[in-house]
C-alpha cells in the first residue's frame, strides 16, 4: 500500500506507455489531485456568501447540505480516486488507467460537481443520476483492476468505495424527502474516516519506520497485528452506531472507547522520533485528528447541550480528512514526479493552515455568538492551505518531471 508514494522500478513499462500521452493523463493522481485542490479552494470560497445569502447558487440543496456533499463526495471522492488509481497498478503489476479512460473518469467527476451546483435548474433526479455515476463507475474500474491482478487482499478498499457510492444515492434520496441529509452525511463521513484508519494506519507506521531505520533513531514502530485489527473493528462499530444514533450513553461509551484505542495505536508508532521529517509527522497529526474525532462525537453524545454536534463532525471532516488527504497528495505528488521527499516551507505552511482551519471551525461550533466570524476565519485558512498546495504542486501535476 505504501508504494503509491514512490514509483517502483517494475512500473517502468506502465510509465513508458503513459509517457506517450499528455502528462496530466499519465497517472490517476495527476488529474484527480489537481481537481481536488481546485475544488477545495473554489467550493470553500462559495460557501460563506452562499450561507449568508449574499450570492444565489442554482442548487436544490441547502448551503449546509451542498457544502457537506461537495466536501465529502466531491473533494473526498477526487482524493480517493487519485490515490487508488495510482496505488492499484503498484499492487497488481497491471498498467495504470491512463489516457482517454482516465479523462472520461475525471470528466464524470466534474459533471457531478456541475450537476449538484445546477440541480435546481436540471432537477434533482437528473442531478442525482449524473452525480452518482462517478463513484459507481470508479468502484467498478477499481474492482476490475484489483481482481484482474489477483490482488484480493486490497479488494476491501474497493468495497468501501462501493459503499460510499451507495451512501451518495442515499444522500440524494434523504435530502429530497426531508430537506436535510443527516444520516447519509454521517455515514459518508464515517466511511472516509474508515479509509483513513485503514490506509493511514498502514502508511503512517511504515514511513515512520523507514525514516527511523534510515536515521538510526532507535526502535521501529509496532507492526500491524491482531490488536490493530481489533481496534479497526471497534472503530467501525463505533462509527456505525454514531451514524445511526449520534446521541446517547451507548454511542458516547463506544466512541470514547474507540478514541482511546486509536490513541493507543498511534502511541506505538513513534511519531515524535520522526518529527524532523514533516512529511512523516503530518501523517501522525492526521491520524491524531481521526482519533480525537471519536472523542468529540463521544462528548456530544454524552452532553449534547455542552458540546455541539458540529464540533465532532468537523474534527473529522476538517482535521482528519483535511490533514490526511493533504499529506497523502503532497507526498504522492513528490514521489511520482521525481522530487525529493521533503516538505518545503510552503508545504508546511499548507499543513499549518489546515490545522488552523479545524481549530477555527470547532471554535465556530463552540462559540455560536461569534459563528459567522469564525466561519470566515476557518474558510480563509482552508483556502490558504489549498492555494499554497496548488501554487507548489499544480506545476508538478500537469508537467513531466524527471529526477532533480
Amino acid at each position: 500500500m505504501t508504494q503509491i508514494f514512490e514509483a517502483p522500478d517494475r512500473d517502468a513499462a506502465a510509465r513508458s506507455r503513459a509517457d506517450r500521452g499528455p502528462a496530466i493523463l499519465s497517472r490517476g493522481f495527476r488529474p484527480f489531485f489537481l481537481a481536488a485542490g481546485v475544488w477545495a479552494l473554489v467550493g470553500m470560497a462559495i460557501l460563506p456568501p452562499f450561507f449568508a445569502g449574499e450570492v444565489a447558487v442554482p442548487t436544490a440543496f441547502s448551503p449546509i447540505d451542498w457544502h457537506a456533499h461537495e466536501m465529502i463526495f466531491g473533494y473526498g471522492g477526487a482524493v480517493v480516486a487519485g490515490f487508488l488509481l495510482t496505488a492499484i497498478p503498484n499492487w497488481t503489476g497491471r498498467l495504470p488507467v491512463a489516457g482517454a479512460p482516465l479523462a472520461a473518469l475525471a470528466g464524470l467527476w466534474a459533471a457531478g460537481r456541475a450537476a449538484l451546483f445546477a440541480s435546481a435548474v436540471i432537477g434533482r433526479p437528473a442531478a442525482a443520476a449524473i452525480d452518482a455515476a462517478f463513484l459507481f463507475v470508479f468502484a467498478a474500474v477499481a474492482a476490475r483492476e484489483v481482481v484482474a491482478g489477483g490482488n484480493w487482499r486490497n479488494l476491501k478498499v474497493t468495497v468501501v468505495v462501493l459503499a460510499l457510492a451507495l451512501v451518495n444515492v442515499a444522500f440524494h434520496i434523504e435530502d429530497a424527502r426531508s430537506g436535510v441529509a443527516y444520516y447519509s452525511t454521517r455515514a459518508a463521513l464515517g466511511l472516509v474516516v474508515v479509509l483513513i484508519l485503514l490506509i493511514g494506519g498502514r502508511v503512517t507506521p511504515s514511513f515512520t519506520g523507514n525514516w527511523i531505520a534510515r536515521m538510526g533513531a532507535g526502535a521501529r514502530p509496532a507492526p500491524f497485528g491482531k490488536a490493530d485489527g481489533a481496534v479497526m473493528a471497534l472503530s467501525i462499530a463505533a462509527i456505525v452506531l454514531w451514524a445511526a444514533v449520534p446521541e446517547g450513553g451507548a454511542t458516547g461509551a463506544i466512541t470514547g472507547l474507540a478514541c482511546a484505542a486509536n490513541l493507543w495505536r498511534l502511541s506505538r508508532w513513534r511519531g515524535l522520533a520522526a518529527r524532523r521529517d514533516r512529511l512523516v509527522l503530518v501523517l501522525h497529526v492526521g491520524f491524531l485528528f481521526a482519533a480525537l474525532g471519536f472523542a468529540a462525537v463521544a462528548a456530544h453524545a454524552l452532553a449534547p447541550s455542552l458540546v455541539p454536534y458540529g464540533a465532532g463532525v468537523h474534527v473529522w471532516a476538517v482535521g482528519a480528512i483535511g490533514v490526511m488527504t493533504l499529506a497523502m497528495m503532497t507526498r504522492a505528488t513528490l514521489g511520482h514526479s521525481g522530487r525529493a521527499l521533503a516538505a518545503s516551507p510552503g508545504t508546511q505552511f499548507a499543513y499549518g493552515c489546515v490545522v488552523a482551519a479545524v481549530v477555527s471551525r470547532v471554535a465556530m461550533a463552540m462559540l455560536p455568538e461569534y459563528g459567522l466570524a469564525f466561519m470566515h476565519v476557518a474558510a480563509g485558512f482552508w483556502m490558504l492551505a489549498f492555494a499554497a498546495f496548488l501554487a507548489i504542486y499544480a506545476p508538478l501535476l500537469v508537467n513531466r518531471h524527471g529526477p532533480p
